[in-house]
């Protein structure tokens, strides 16, 4: 930890010249360069949320304040310090003044990039708002800074307000060029590539599609995807700089392809229902015949697929024995499977359901199933292993339920678009080759835990500094590299930490509130770790359904129907949202997902019925 150097001691004679020159050097400081010096931070008071700041773990707050009415309340957590930042265009070989007025416990002002030395400021304690400042001096070539505030790990929450840089404002530009030669690359049913000329001048180029701006991008292509398949869209780019935007380019448009079938709704209803089947274990839910599982019923998952050992890729699915002893799964354990039927009454059973129009999968995972695609042999065993027991059951896909350690990033990962990690890798080439030999009626489903999803919208892996816990956000690769080929993503909302939603609030579980800010994240994508230039882009709402539990004893997180009618009214029609405002409306959201049809037996069926009751 940093802490303050003290004073080196000079003599009387030497402060005391000092100070003569300094107030006969009063007058010196004329009227003219008072006037160029300007409050160059934007949204220093936090009036305006959290405009202009990137912050890990921060939010605006009411109170306390030290003027106005908002103030900034970040709170470090783990190997994060809650840093809060905004760059600055500034004035090279220039002055400049970073003040600002914090309260807590080691709370640090600085700014980085100044192109000379680097400076910080900090208050080890204080308990109402003290003031911090410091100076530097931009380098010769220095034309944009960072200021920043952070706490510190293992103290509490802080706050910050006023914060301001004063100093010479940069000298008006001219915003660059138009942008020319921008043309269509690669085209996918959910994806347009495109590329244009450079701009002298240009530090970046904004992206429009259909007249909006989507995104901002500092190369000369970009790839915009999550389009809808066999749409028709336009696009354009503008050119920017510190002085401003150019016109838009030249329009080009482009229709996206058909989407192959094994990626869209599998012949799934408009609005289906999805629940795990307790196949391989009893417990306190009792067991469940596949022929008494109800017709409501679309995809039934056979809960579970596990390895023979954490890095063997071995996948067995071993049915609950007659009599035999219960297994532990995502809820408590406990009770036996008396009236298990045979492998040929399972199999007619299954066989049945596909007559009726229903998908059975096998899930690989769960609680207890870690699986650690470490090596090519591994992924390779995961293929044929999993193509044996769908064989043998007839089923029609594949669910990917990978919880605790199976999935973690290593320290270089660091880009979703592009994984290195090995059990990544190899996840995502086995999925793939499944699906090539299965074809495009094919189903494929994951089922991640908000921690390797939508906390991704603040941390990614280890993060830049490190220290952070390598499996956050580990799923995004996974899903990102399959969008084409995925039917169903259904995160599990339930057994879920507090998750920052795109209001950049706290969300907990309990209510609709929780399921409609992950699910709007989802539906909307978001920046990943905060990078503005790294954007998960969003799935179409066929491919995504709500997960939650379906009782109390099924997990925690679990809502009433009327909860969860809510959250589907504010997601598909706009109304019930409560203080939570959606970035769109999705009436064509595939459904839910639960844990699971035995809770829900037990549970006298209540999640299943409000399902047909809100849908018809």
């Amino acid at each position: 930890m940093e802490r303050s150097r003290p004073l080196a001691r000079r003599p009387l004679v030497t402060l005391l010249t000092a100070a003569a020159l300094a107030a006969s050097g009063l007058t010196a400081l004329t009227s003219a360069a008072r006037a160029a010096d300007a409050d160059l931070a934007r949204n220093g008071g936090f009036e305006s949320a959290l405009d202009g700041w990137t912050c890990t773990a921060g939010a605006v707050v009411g109170a306390p304040v030290r003027s106005g009415t908002a103030a900034l309340e970040a709170t470090p957590a783990g190997a994060d310090n809650a840093r809060c930042a905004q760059t600055v265009t500034v004035k090279p070989d220039s002055q400049y003044t970073l003040s600002g007025y914090v309260r807590g416990t080691y709370v640090y002002l600085g700014a980085s990039g100044t192109g000379t030395t680097d400076v910080s400021t900090w208050a080890q304690s204080a308990p109402d708002w003290q003031r911090l400042t410091t100076t530097f001096r931009t380098g010769p070539s220095t034309t944009r800074v960072t200021v920043y505030t952070h706490g510190w790990y293992g103290t509490g929450a802080y706050h910050a307000d006023d914060i301001s840089l004063t100093g010479p404002g940069a000298e008006a530009g001219q915003p660059p060029a138009v942008p020319g030669g921008l043309t269509t690359g690669s085209v996918t049913s959910t994806g347009v590539a495109l590329t244009w000329s450079p701009v002298p001048g240009a530090t970046g180029y904004a992206v429009y599609r259909d007249g909006t701006r989507i995104r901002t991008v500092t190369g000369t292509s970009t790839t915009v995807t999550g389009l809808t398949p066999s749409t028709a869209y336009a696009f354009q780019v503008t050119a920017v700089n510190d002085a401003g935007e150019s016109a838009r380019s030249a329009t080009v448009t482009a229709t996206t392809a058909e989407h192959p079938d094994g990626g869209g709704s599998g012949d799934l209803p408009a609005h289906a229902l999805v629940g795990y089947l307790h196949a391989s274990f009893a417990n306190g839910s009792g067991y469940t015949r596949m022929t008494d599982v109800p017709d409501s019923w679309d995809v039934i998952d056979l809960a579970f697929g596990e390895p023979t050992s954490v890095t063997s890729g071995d996948i067995r699915f071993d049915r609950c024995p007659d009599g035999g002893p219960s297994r532990s799964s995502e809820a408590e354990s406990g009770g036996e499977c008396p009236n298990v039927e045979s492998d040929a009454e399972f199999k007619a059973a299954i066989k049945a359901k596909q007559a009726a129009g229903k998908k059975v999968l096998i899930s690989i995972g769960g609680q207890n199933g870690q699986v650690q695609l470490t090596t090519t042999a591994a992924r390779d065993k995961f293929v044929s292993s999993v193509s044996a027991i769908i064989d043998t059951y007839g089923l029609d896909g594949l669910d990917i339920d990978f919880e605790g350690h199976s999935l973690s990033l290593n320290a270089d990962d660091t880009d979703f678009k592009n994984p290195k990690t090995p059990v990544i890798v190899n996840l995502i080439s086995a999925l793939k080759t499944l699906k090539a030999k299965y074809g495009d009626d094919f189903v494929l489903t994951m089922a991640p835990e908000t921690f390797f999803v939508q906390l991704g919208y603040q941390y990614y892996g280890t993060g830049k500094w490190g220290g952070q816990d390598p499996r956050a956000g580990a799923y995004l690769p996974v899903i990102h590299a399959l969008r084409d080929d995925l039917t169903l993503l259904h995160v599990q909302d339930y057994n879920s930490g507090p998750i920052m939603g795109l209001d950049n609030q706290y969300h907990s579980m309990g209510g609709a509130d929780f399921h409609i800010a992950m699910t709007d994240m989802l539906l909307t994508g978001f920046p990943v770790a905060g990078d503005a230039a790294n954007v998960f882009p969003p799935l179409r709402p066929d491919q995504v359904a709500i997960g939650m539990p379906a009782s109390v004893n099924a997990g925690n997180g679990h809502v009433s129907p009327a909860e969860v009618d809510k959250a589907l009214n504010c997601l598909t029609r706009n109304t019930d949202c409560g203080s939570y405002a959606t970035h769109g409306t999705w009436p064509d959201l595939r459904g839910l997902m639960t844990w699971s049809i035995n809770w829900d037996r037990l549970g006298n069926w209540e999640f299943m019925k409000n399902f047909d009751a809100y849908f018809g």
